[in-house]
C-alpha cells in the first residue's frame, strides 16, 4: 500500500506543529510513502484550489481530515485507505457531521466513493444523519442522470433482509430513469412489507410517467 499525504498548515496555527510531527513520524516508519507540506501563509492559493478554510488540513490517501488528529488516528485511516470498508467508515463519519457538500465534491473527484455509498445504503443500522446524507448523494446522481449506472447494485438491495433497506432501494430505483429498474421493482409488489410494496408501486408509476 503506497499512501501519500498532503498537509496544509499555517505559521501561527497552534495545532499544526503536532500534526506535522505525527505525519513525519509515519513517513519515517514507512507507513506513509511521501509527505508534501504547504504553508498557506506563503502559498495562499492552495487553500482556494482545495477548498480549505482552516488548518491543519490533511489529505491522507483518499481521505480529507480537518483539524487536530493524533498519530494513532492518522495510522488508523492509513490502514483503511485502500478498502471500500474504510471509505464507507469515512463517509459515515463525514455525513454524521453534516459534511454532505464535502462528500459530493469528493465523489466528483473519485467515483470509487460510490461503492462505499452503496455499502452504507445496505446497512440498516446507520444513523439518521448518515441516511439523510445518502439520500442527498443519490438524488444528486439522479439529477445528473448518473443513477441509471447503479441500477444493478440498487436492484440487489431489493432482496436485502431489512425491509427498510428494500424500501430505500425501491425509492431510488424509481429515480433512476432506467427501464431496467422495472425488473427489480415488479417482484417487490408482492414483498411481505407493506411499505416496500407501496414504494415499489410508486416507483413503477414514476418510471411510467418518465417514459410517457
Amino acid at each position: 500500500m503506497n499512501i501519500e499525504a498532503l498537509l496544509l498548515l499555517g505559521t501561527h496555527c497552534p495545532h499544526c506543529a503536532s500534526v506535522l510531527e505525527a505525519l513525519a513520524e509515519l513517513v519515517k516508519k514507512g507507513e506513509l510513502s511521501r509527505l508534501e507540506v504547504i504553508n498557506l501563509e506563503r502559498a495562499p492559493d492552495a487553500a482556494e484550489v482545495l477548498g480549505v478554510r482552516s488548518v491543519p488540513w490533511v489529505r491522507l490517501g483518499p481521505f480529507e481530515l480537518a483539524g487536530l488528529h493524533t498519530l494513532e488516528e492518522y495510522r488508523s485511516w492509513i490502514q483503511r485507505a485502500d478498502s471500500v470498508e474504510g471509505m464507507a467508515s469515512y463517509l459515515a463519519e463525514q455525513l454524521e457531521a453534516g459534511q454532505v457538500e464535502r462528500i459530493l465534491k469528493l465523489i466528483q473527484q473519485d467515483d470509487h466513493y460510490l461503492h462505499a455509498v452503496f455499502q452504507l445504503l445496505a446497512d440498516a443500522s446507520v444513523r439518521i444523519n448518515v441516511k439523510v446524507g445518502l439520500g442527498v448523494i443519490l438524488e444528486d446522481l439522479a439529477e445528473k442522470d448518473q443513477l441509471r449506472d447503479w441500477v444493478k447494485p440498487l436492484g440487489e438491495l431489493t432482496r436485502h433482509d431489512s425491509a427498510s433497506v428494500r424500501a430505500d432501494a425501491c425509492h431510488y430505483l424509481g429515480l433512476s430513469k432506467s427501464p431496467e429498474a422495472r425488473d427489480y421493482l415488479e417482484p417487490c409488489l408482492s414483498d411481505e412489507s407493506e411499505d416496500v410494496r407501496e414504494i415499489a408501486q410508486e416507483s413503477l408509476a414514476e418510471l411510467a410517467t418518465r417514459e410517457a
